[in-house]
């Protein structure tokens, strides 16, 4: 009788594609950010309450877990950690979403599922902070910006720490010069694979101010990258545009306060004008090795907007020292430093046409509905007749590329 044991069929099954994810998540627990702060600010930082209820739509009744989100958290560890529930886990690595997703809030669970997925190794973000970073950041209380970026910090380490595939991203607040650049070398040492800052510009200065240099030397001295996420700003765009008479449509989990048609519009526009102002005020040029990935926030944009920096350079290269101080076309910058996520539902076959191959790369956004079920298969269709060297750039080159030293260390 043969006994042996056939390993399951990972997601990515296709003999010899390495896959690289420039965007997952960890989900995180209702105290993950004030059980690593220090004491001077836990008290200051509030539980996470899922309000709307949609992460936990699949983990069972939201209003019932809600009552008592601690004993809920309790029991869903429990039932993770269950030989039923690890039972079909290859079946359903890409149906369960959110907090029902394998590693989603288990570290020692992740693992498992880059196995199921076949990944060779995932950026992680969090899931719920980039707004509160963000905001915290502009509130002009320098020490819960700082304190609770720290704490954020060592939580994304410590997640990470248990899989040397799982590469972590630290958050750097910009609002304090010198703390910047202390922060930037905290996580460094630390052991950070990116530097994660927020998408918009910083209160009070913008982020080319010679002031944040040392923060960019110091990446690009260790070969981290500097990446934007979604979220990592205020509102997109102004709320009146909902204010039109009719009821507000839902977003993707069945709830309101994620992201809808009219506000997906701006989710882009952040990190055009921040990576702009870079290019123009030569950020790009004074640190030619540092490379920038902009993150879940599409790549569809890509094209007219390193077209329209061209029209700008045209436009006011004459007159502006630093334009003329350039040695490279916007575009050149772009395609040596940037890197960007598209969406699933984007065509990024047109997008690599457009704006060259070096720039997209692969995401799936786990564990998180957005992300889809089908995320390989969907990019794939819109790759066509594609090389086989641009799907490598895609899936796999442009990913190590933009991740320097993380990404060296991937391949030893």
């Amino acid at each position: 009788m043969n006994t042996e044991v056939t390993a399951p069929r990972p997601y990515n099954a296709v003999p010899g594609r390495i896959v690289h994810d420039a965007d997952a998540h960890v989900m995180e627990t209702p105290n993950w950010l004030r059980d690593h702060a220090d004491a001077a600010i836990q008290d200051r930082i509030a539980p996470l309450r899922y309000p709307g209820g949609n992460e936990l739509r699949q983990t069972g009744d939201p209003a019932e877990q809600q009552r008592d989100l601690e004993a809920a958290f309790d029991r869903l560890a429990q039932r993770h950690r269950s030989d039923d529930y690890q039972a079909d886990e290859a079946e359903q690595i890409m149906l369960r979403k959110n907090f029902a997703a394998t590693g989603s809030f288990l570290p020692e669970d992740r693992g498992r599922a880059l196995d199921l997925l076949g990944f060779s190794s995932q950026l992680v973000f969090n899931t719920f902070h980039n707004r509160r970073l963000h905001d915290w950041e502009h509130s002009g209380d320098i020490e819960l910006a700082y304190g609770a970026a720290r704490a954020h910090n060592r939580a994304m380490l410590e997640f990470c720490a248990v899989d040397r595939r799982l590469l972590s991203t630290c958050y750097v607040p910009l609002a304090d010069f010198e703390l910047a650049k202390a922060m930037a070398g905290e996580v460094i040492d630390g052991g950070a694979a990116a530097i994660l800052i927020a998408s918009g510009c910083p209160a009070g200065h913008s982020p080319t101010h010679v002031g944040l240099d040392p923060v960019w030397a110091q990446a690009q001295e260790a070969g981290l990258p500097i990446v934007f996420h979604v979220g990592g700003t205020g509102d997109l765009i102004d709320p009146n545009y909902f204010k039109n008479g009719l009821p507000v449509p839902p977003d993707f989990h069945g709830g309101e306060e994620n992201f809808r048609s009219v506000d997906y519009i701006g989710i882009p526009h952040p990190p055009m004008q921040t990576l702009a102002t870079m290019i123009f005020d030569g950020v790009l040029e004074r640190f030619p090795r540092l490379k920038f990935g902009v993150i879940e926030q599409g790549a569809i944009w890509v094209p007219s907007w390193t077209r329209q920096m061209e029209s700008a350079l045209e436009a006011f290269g004459r007159h502006e020292e630093r334009l003329r101080a350039l040695s490279l076309r916007p575009t050149e910058y772009v395609r040596r430093q940037v890197r960007a996520t598209p969406y699933p539902t984007e065509d990024v076959g047109w997008i690599i046409e457009q704006a060259g191959p070096e720039v997209c790369m692969f995401s799936s956004d786990y564990p998180h509905v957005e992300g889809g079920r089908r995320p390989i298969e969907r990019f794939e269709a819109s790759l066509g007749d594609a090389s086989d060297e641009v799907r490598g750039l895609f899936y796999r080159d442009n990913f190590l590329d933009l991740m320097g030293s993380a990404g060296a260390a991937l391949q030893r």
